[in-house]
């Protein structure tokens, strides 16, 4: 008897499940954002604080948009790249499925 499944049989299974796809997909795009602006503010060689201070915000508010668990409006990403001295970017690309 296994005592485990292996990830690549797990997500096989999982893949076959549109509401796990629906939510995997969900899930990344949020991961993608966090990420990009933590790269913008890591690039800009500059700590949350100080990004936070240039946007005329608190610390807490760039912890929390890094950390994915919010959508940040349009305006407040605007803000957040002329404090990175970044440009912001907004594309449409055609949907992709899952890759595995």
């Amino acid at each position: 008897m296994r005592k485990f499944i292996p990830v690549e049989e797990a997500f096989s299974r999982w893949e076959k499940n549109p509401q796990f796809v629906a939510e995997y997909e969900a899930l990344e795009e949020e991961f993608a954002l966090a990420s990009a602006l933590i790269k913008a503010r890591g690039d800009a060689d500059m700590t949350q604080e100080q990004v936070a201070q240039a946007m005329g915000t608190t610390q807490a508010v760039v912890a929390r948009l890094e950390s994915g668990r919010v959508l940040p409006s349009t305006r407040t990403l605007e803000r957040f790249a002329k404090a990175t001295r970044t440009k912001l970017r907004i594309s449409f690309e055609p949907e992709r499925k899952m890759a595995r």
